[in-house]
């Protein structure tokens, strides 16, 4: 229950920070990856909100809608020393963090990722719909929000 209340809160934050926000005050979305019969598209992060915490010296708050076309999959990654919270608005992603089991969220669930945690996948589950995502992050002010693992 408690989960669904701090869900609820974050979606309607984003939500009226979305509605609040001038579109020059952030940056362009990052645009996903050309696809080849190798490589899936991956996702596109798109800024909503992005503020420093009045309150806490050297944390920005940042919240961003995160859109994984048909059959999606982001690199292997981390988001530094940020506390993520992600929550599914549409359709299915799956997701593994560190050497946990792979778990499927729906419209409706959501996770979140302590800071320095490797984000080993996340995907769409499907090949037809798209699957979109509200994310937020408690970051370090200058960070970057997301650091893809080194291809070896």
């Amino acid at each position: 229950m408690i989960g669904m209340r701090i869900a609820g809160g974050f979606l309607a934050v984003a939500t009226l920070a979305g509605a609040c926000t001038a579109p020059d005050q952030l940056g362009a979305a990052t645009a996903p990856r050309a696809s080849t019969a190798s490589q899936p598209p991956t996702e596109t992060l798109t800024p909503l909100l992005q503020q420093p915490l009045p309150n806490v010296q050297g944390k920005t708050f940042t919240s961003a809608i995160v859109d994984f076309p048909p059959g999606a999959r982001a690199a292997p990654h981390r988001h530094g020393e940020a506390f993520v919270y992600a929550y599914v608005l549409e359709g299915s992603v799956r997701s593994a963090l560190d050497d946990k089991p792979v778990g499927t969220y729906r419209q409706g669930e959501n996770w979140v990722e302590p800071p320095g945690t490797h984000h080993v996948l996340t995907e769409n589950t499907s090949q037809t719909d798209r699957a979109r995502l509200l994310v937020v992050f408690v970051s370090n002010t200058g960070d970057p929000l997301k650091v893809n693992d080194a291809h070896p």
